[in-house]
């Protein structure tokens, strides 16, 4: 929309192949968002905070207003003011990208970087530079390669990815969380365990796309993009980045298809794809072929589906399996499992002789059914066996290496390691594992200070009052899933 709120020379209507419709329900269908959530007016940038004006709010309601409306004037909203609140938003401690300039360095004559970045985008002299490769470990002991873009094109990406939220904040669907603004893992986790909690769901569909961001087909990504914007000047720009190439031992190479994992981009161009491949058209087939109840999830290219009957989730695979290879995805072969879990599914496979029910992995957690003490069904989470050791493996390392550092110094970086720990993990029916993770902390505390010196004065007695003083208990942290699913959902709910 131009800033005079007028459509006819901003937005055009398009044919999208599948039709979204408005806001869609989260897992447990028939609610919406509780009021405030995606509604509310956009900033210039996280830190911009209240009262700073913002063009974005026409563009918002056209998209909830014309499902089908094209963009055509976007880039004029990318502005001074929304480049510095996406400079302010960024770790001033990030690793910079192949031009080595830093956070620090940018801001020093930030004024006049940020018009001459300014300048260059909208004359069309901007150059997005490769990003660097850098790969960090992950749990299972592989490596995932990441891109780490220069400064410069983190902040042009991020105020160019805000604008384009204000459009697809009201097409995405409610069963997708990941990098979402409003959004959070604990939300996708809380709908998860809503939905198996209250829904019939008798058979689980743990999905991994494999190697999702390094085989994003860039063809088919400019057209799900066309879709809805018709700025050639933002399609531009996503095209650059994703075709900038990566520096990697100092040597470039060409990116002809994926998405650098790590750029500020990347997160919504993964979002708009799956959009298209999977959320629409799994939110039809469930309402199309369907015999019984059918719960989504995503978070990224990682989603859970909950099915009733055995022969819709055999279906969905099978038809699943396909939908992906149009679009040049495959499932991860390892990773994507079809098991029985539910309520429903103890009992079930105890008739059968069968064993107890399998477990599933999701954002860090291990989904387990129990019971409760009256014998009604509970869902668990209990954090990752594998996280957790690669969490004290890690804290070992850096205990080492701060080994000669003062006690409170060590204190409050291990205090800080535990909240953060605490804030993710400590969920209801999961004290035992974070309690075993605090435990294993001051062990390993107590064993580096043993070792700063032969003659060391560490006894059992002195190290409790340290570890008691800086080290803080294990407390639940979030309340029950359906507590504050209900708190999200509230008032918005034709079912109610």
């Amino acid at each position: 929309m131009n800033e005079r709120g007028k459509s006819d020379n901003s937005v055009v209507p398009a044919k999208l192949p599948n039709k979204a419709g408005g806001p869609v329900a989260e897992v447990v269908e028939g609610r919406g968002l509780a009021e405030g959530n995606t509604a509310r007016p956009t900033h210039p940038g996280r830190s911009a905070g209240r009262g700073v004006p913002s063009g974005l709010d026409r563009v918002r309601e056209a998209a909830r207003r014309d499902k089908e409306a094209r963009f055509t004037a976007l880039l004029h909203h990318v502005d001074q003011p929304r480049l510095w609140a996406a400079y302010v938003a960024i770790n001033p401690k990030a690793s910079p990208g192949v031009d080595q300039v830093t956070w620090d360095a940018y801001g020093q004559d930030l004024r006049e970087n940020l018009e001459d970045l300014l300048r260059r985008v909208h004359s069309g002299a901007y150059r997005a530079s490769p990003s660097r490769r850098v790969y960090i470990p992950k749990p299972d002991g592989r490596q995932r390669p990441l891109g780490i873009a220069t400064l410069e094109d983190k902040i042009l990406q991020r105020a160019v990815v805000e604008v384009l939220n204000a459009v697809y904040e009201e097409d995405f669907l409610g069963f997708s969380y990941g990098f979402r603004p409003g959004r959070n893992p604990h939300h996708a986790l809380d709908a998860l365990a809503v939905g198996i909690s209250e829904r019939k769901v008798n058979w689980i569909l743990d999905a991994d796309v494999s190697d999702f961001f390094s085989k994003l087909d860039h063809s088919w990504m400019e057209r799900f993009l066309e879709h809805r914007i018709a700025d050639e000047r933002v399609l531009r720009l996503i095209r650059k980045w994703m075709t900038a190439g990566v520096i990697e031992d100092g040597n470039w190479s060409e990116t002809i298809e994926g998405a650098p994992q790590g750029a500020s981009v990347s997160p919504l161009l993964a979002n708009v794809y799956l959009h298209y491949v999977l959320d629409l058209w799994a939110d039809w087939w469930r309402k199309r072929h369907t015999r019984g109840d059918v719960i989504i999830v995503r978070w990224a290219d990682d989603f859970v589906v909950g099915f009733q009957h055995l022969g819709d989730a055999k279906q969905f695979l099978r038809d699943l399996r396909k939908r992906f290879a149009k679009f040049s995805l495959e499932l991860h072969p390892d990773k994507t499992r079809l098991i029985e879990f539910g309520r429903f599914a103890a009992s079930n496979r105890r008739k059968q002789g069968l064993a107890k029910p399998e477990t599933f992995d999701f954002l860090g957690f291990t989904h387990v059914g129990g019971k409760t003490r009256d014998g009604r069904f509970w869902l668990r989470r209990i954090t990752i066996k594998k996280r957790l050791r690669a969490k004290l493996k890690q804290v070992k390392a850096e205990l080492r290496r701060r080994r000669h550092w003062p006690i409170p110094e060590q204190g409050r970086w291990l205090a800080s390691v535990l909240r953060g720990h605490f804030n993710y993990y400590a969920v209801p029916g999961n004290i035992d594992a974070v309690s075993a993770f605090r435990d294993q902390v001051r062990r390993l505390w107590r064993e580096s200070l043993r070792r700063r010196s032969q003659r060391h004065r560490m006894t059992w007695a002195r190290y409790g009052r340290i570890a008691e003083w800086w080290l803080p208990p294990a407390r639940i942290a979030h309340p029950y899933p359906s507590v504050r699913f209900a708190a999200r959902t509230q008032g918005r709910s034709p079912v109610r």
